[in-house]
């Protein structure tokens, strides 16, 4: 039997946070192109080699900027399933940790495009991991309370559906 789930009025902010966070990989693909063409590397070509970062600096920097791109959008499509899926039951909390992943992933490629891939964690950085846990753990509570609304759904149809059937039992029995 299919389901309709009611989305809060507040799920509007998850949909901003999620929309406004498709800016960020933009911002990181141009300042990847900028740092190219500081760089000189040629496409296609998606990194310097470890011998041109050792000759010059701006390479091992644009190898540091393409990494920081890299690592979001291999972060990204986890990022936007939790926090619309956190967001169905906790909106307000999926947005405040969907902001605060953003910052997060803001800060990490900051620190990474320093050239100093060691630093990429420094400082608050590490709050994305925090937020993204936050989003996970929404997301599990927000599937097991789905689940668990459509167990109690269909134990309640089944139990319609017997009741249906002795009834529909006596009537033919009393018209026998």
């Amino acid at each position: 039997m299919p389901g309709l789930i009611t989305l809060l009025p507040e799920f509007g902010y998850v949909i901003a946070v999620g929309t406004l966070s498709t800016i960020f990989p933009v911002i990181l693909g141009s300042q990847v192109g900028a740092a190219r063409k500081r760089a000189g590397v040629p496409y296609p070509h998606m990194y310097a080699t470890q011998l041109e970062c050792a000759n010059d600096k701006n390479k091992l920097v644009f190898n540091c900027y393409q990494r920081a791109h890299q690592n979001f959008l291999e972060n990204y499509p986890q990022f936007l399933f939790l926090l619309t899926v956190s967001g169905i039951k906790y909106p307000v909390i999926a947005s405040v940790a969907g902001v605060t992943w953003v910052v997060g992933r803001m800060l990490y490629a900051s620190n990474y495009q320093s050239g100093d891939p060691s630093k990429r964690n420094g400082g608050v950085a590490w709050i994305h991991l925090a937020s993204l846990l936050t989003l996970i753990v929404l997301g599990v509570s927000t599937g097991v309370s789905l689940s668990w609304a459509a167990l109690l759904i269909d134990f309640v149809m089944m139990i319609d559906t017997q009741n249906i059937q002795v009834q529909r039992q006596l009537i033919n029995y009393s018209v026998t």
